[in-house]
């Protein structure tokens, strides 16, 4: 059977929240809807027409296991929507429109609803594994004597719990966390904080003026939460970042020389983000208006201590595949987990060796220009809520092409755990 066209026809996204030390206001079913509510209003079909409902999230809490299901519930798509949750850390919405993407390619669907959601401020918290071991002794012990012995036992460290959060950006096979891998590739490629920095300003500026010109306003939905405050806009950006302000700001990850700080890092944000994917048949049947048209995907591994090379490591094959040179793509959007990452990727492609030796290719694949990569700024001046990010990439990557009048795109990311994703977008 011939494989069918795939095009993605809308989409939106709330606003991204920086988490600030205690729980934001909306769990990721909470923004999943906000988000979901109004892109479902405008359309010109009902709800339920939907074949099934595909959500990225990593970090489920425990009120709204298969948030994907809670969420077409809550949205009203009817108690026969088949819906399901994917996770692969930081890919996972993306995840969401590649199995999205190729059911519908393959036949099996016409119509899904794809996205992601995730609230980092709702991680939870963690036991250490000796106050497990004491909790479980109080619930065993046996007789008023067994329990007075056993609650003695207590100590000031079982009741400060680890947040979720800090364990899971940490790589288990190689102990690294994600910041200490992008030092990594700052060492291996010659990344400066200067540079690190410089990039990190111009994220803020560009989102700065994304928020300005309107650029964003039919993609990023506000959100209102139990108390009628309004959110609108994602609140991490910095219109005043400038290089002196962040050069002040001490390493996080390898103190006291690193180049990793808060400031050249992705921001841990809450948020969601959902994608509208069709068929040829669905686009005719409901007089649909593509954005545009889904190319291709691919996946990759390698090492988890250099994970941040995802994007390399995935966008170079996928182009290979269809012939595609850097000249062929007029945007790019690579998810900011770290400004050293980004440029470590740009390095990556320019160098020969690596290209050669790593890549297989007989030249470098060149320089990525500036003013294709990002153009509205990234998870350094928005945030990055894990599993959301790869699906706003999607999303905007398609809105960018349409409002420059680009012809084709690539989104990629990196992911933790030592793997990439990246997908060939076309517009329409």
């Amino acid at each position: 059977m011939t494989a069918r066209e795939v095009f993605l026809v809308d989409g939106a996204r709330t606003l991204f929240l920086k988490v600030r030390g205690k729980r934001g206001p909306f769990t990721p079913v909470d923004l999943a809807v906000q988000s979901g509510r109004p892109l479902l209003a405008r359309q010109p079909f009902a709800p339920d027409a939907f074949d099934m409902v595909i959500l990225g999230c990593v970090n489920v809490i425990a009120d709204e296991m298969n948030p994907a299901r809670v969420a077409a519930l809550r949205l009203g798509m009817g108690d026969a929507m088949v819906a399901f949750t994917v996770q692969i850390n930081c890919g996972s919405g993306m995840q969401s429109i590649d199995t999205a993407f190729r059911t519908i390619r393959e036949g099996s669907g016409d119509l899904i609803l794809a996205g992601g959601a995730e609230a980092l401020s709702h991680a939870p918290l963690v036991l250490r594994d000796d106050a497990v071991d004491w909790l479980a002794g109080m619930q065993s012990a046996s007789g008023p004597l067994a329990t007075a012995q056993n609650a003695v036992q207590i100590r000031p460290r079982h009741l400060k719990p680890v947040v979720g959060l800090e364990r899971g950006l940490t790589d288990p096979i190689t102990d690294l966390s994600m910041g200490q891998t992008a030092e990594v590739l700052a060492h291996h490629f010659g990344i400066t904080r200067a540079m690190a920095d410089a990039y990190a300003v111009e994220s803020h500026k560009r989102l700065a003026a994304a928020q300005h010109n309107g650029t964003l306003s039919t993609e990023v939905m506000p959100a209102f939460d139990k108390e009628g405050s309004v959110y609108k806009y994602d609140d991490g950006v910095r219109a005043d970042s400038a290089v002196d302000k962040l050069g002040n700001l001490k390493p996080v990850f390898e103190k006291p020389y690193g180049q990793v700080t808060a400031g050249n890092s992705s921001q841990v944000t809450d948020g969601a983000s959902w994608c509208i994917l069709a068929s040829g048949d669905a686009v005719k049947q409901h007089n649909l208006t593509p954005i545009a048209r889904l190319v291709d995907s691919e996946w990759a591994a390698l090492d988890p201590s250099v994970m941040g090379l995802g994007p390399v490591m995935s966008a170079t094959p996928l182009l290979s595949r269809h012939g595609f040179g850097r000249d062929d793509i007029d945007l790019w959007e690579i998810n900011e987990a770290f400004a050293a990452q980004v440029l470590a990727c740009l390095a990556a492609w320019q160098d020969e060796d690596f290209c050669r030796d790593v890549l297989g290719l007989k030249d470098t694949f060149g320089m990525i220009p500036r003013e294709q990569l990002n153009i509205h700024g990234g998870a350094i001046s928005m945030g990055h809520p894990v599993g959301t990010s790869g699906n706003r990439i999607v999303l905007h990557l398609a809105n960018a092409l349409h409002a420059t009048g680009g012809k084709r795109g690539v989104a990629s990311e990196c992911i933790g755990g030592g793997q990439g994703g990246a997908m060939i977008l076309e517009a329409v």
